[in-house]
């Protein structure tokens, strides 16, 4: 098993933990010294994982966010940053926004990076699920939030990332490209029929790649470079997959799928799904190889110190922030009645820790719940710690001494 730390940078003093704070300085997300801060804080945690023997570090895409929360707003950049200070840990942005890109600008930056780090990433992609930043960014391709429910809006979603990921893979396995996509109304080169009057036609007619220029002199096929670090791209990643219809496409496109189901036994039923729909494309993974889960971890010397330390401030953030956004659905129980949402009361540490997810306790209560899930999934590959109400709320020495703990006494038991 290898296991990841996935960062949701929030500004220190932002949210209910430092409710005045942020009122202080509204909107955070626009003051400088606060955004210092957490770059300092990002940094030392991405050293810390990276020294301790973390395999990946793990950061989401989000904009506009002026209340400090989820404030990575280039995930590709911020890496590059951390890619210069670390020197062996695998960097995934989880996950790229591809509704939101245009695809040959995507393929570029990412590769780029693989570039910059040799191959030390790992790329997520996503749909993006908050429309008020989706929707903006998303209108050249008319791709609102996606909803997950089927509909128009989100089927059109659906569409638009399976079209910018396709393009992006032709432009990283492809030496020239040529494509017109009818998806999102979208021309390579363009006008299509080749771009008239290159100043640079017999230059590139002698150094360029074979196929960019026609017979009569015009610019038909475009050379995206740089070509990526890894042949013939970085891993795919998917954050954070619930649905089955998630679940199959990353099969189909062979993405590794992190999913978001707390109940160990939820999260297998979503593996073999997985593991069954990888096979019709001949690939035979075994239960639990090429997936990933993500839970809130918090050690102590004992369970009511963890309580303590980390079950007071991460449910408030979460039921008040993520709550609105149908996350809180992660902690309904069997006796819950099933047409009625999960109140943010009762999104407490108690709740979290009884569906498992989040390991609030000792190191031995951790590797307990990891075991359950490895008792149902043999073959596991990825665990994920999600540092949500952590980094940006807790002192670092706190959070960085988290990540000290299951390193040194968690993650030796399965490695």
């Amino acid at each position: 098993m290898k296991f990841s730390i996935f960062l949701n940078p929030q500004i220190p003093g932002s949210g209910y933990a430092a409710e005045e704070n942020a009122k202080a300085k509204r909107p955070i997300g626009r003051d400088t010294e606060s955004y210092q801060k957490l770059l300092h804080e990002v940094r030392e945690i991405a050293v810390h994982a990276d020294q301790l023997g973390f395999d990946a570090l793990m950061m989401t895409e989000h904009h506009f966010h002026s209340e400090g929360m989820e404030f990575s707003v280039n995930p590709l950049m911020v890496l590059t940053d951390l890619a210069a200070r670390t020197e062996r840990i695998l960097l995934a942005p989880l996950g790229l926004v591809l509704p939101a890109w245009d695809p040959i600008r995507a393929a570029e930056d990412v590769a780029l990076l693989d570039q910059f780090c040799k191959g030390r990433l790992r790329l997520g992609v996503a749909r993006g699920y908050q429309n008020r930043w989706m929707n903006v960014l998303g209108q050249r391709w008319h791709a609102a939030a996606a909803r997950s429910d089927g509909s128009a809006s989100d089927t059109r979603n659906f569409d638009v990332f399976g079209e910018v990921l396709k393009i992006m893979k032709m432009a990283w396995t492809q030496e020239t490209l040529r494509y017109k996509s009818d998806v999102l109304d979208y021309q390579v080169p363009y006008p299509f029929e080749g771009i008239e009057g290159w100043p640079a036609l017999e230059w590139t007619q002698t150094f360029g790649a074979p196929g960019e220029i026609s017979e009569d002199g015009k610019v038909q096929a475009v050379s995206v470079c740089p070509r990526p670090y890894q042949n013939p791209h970085p891993e795919l990643w998917q954050p954070f997959t619930i649905s089955d219809r998630s679940v199959i496409r990353a099969a189909q496109e062979d993405i590794l799928p992190w999913m978001f189901t707390p109940n160990p036994d939820d999260h297998a039923a979503k593996a073999k799904l997985y593991q069954e729909e990888s096979a019709k494309q001949g690939r035979h993974y075994k239960l639990g190889e090429h997936t990933g889960i993500l839970k809130i971890v918090g050690i102590a010397d004992t369970t009511e110190e963890a309580i303590n330390t980390f079950g007071r401030s991460i449910p408030k953030d979460f039921a008040a922030f993520f709550g609105p956004f149908g996350y809180l659905e992660v902690l309904r129980k069997k006796e819950d009645e099933k047409h009625k949402p999960i109140s943010p009361e009762k999104g407490d540490a108690k709740r979290m820790n009884d569906v498992e997810m989040a390991l609030f306790g000792t190191p031995d209560d951790v590797k307990r719940g990891i075991q359950r899930m490895l008792d149902r999934m043999p073959d596991l590959e990825w665990f994920g710690l999600y540092m949500q109400g952590q980094q940006g709320v807790l002192p670092l020495d706190t959070v960085k001494r988290n990540l000290e703990l299951f390193a040194t006494k968690v993650i030796p038991e399965f490695q």
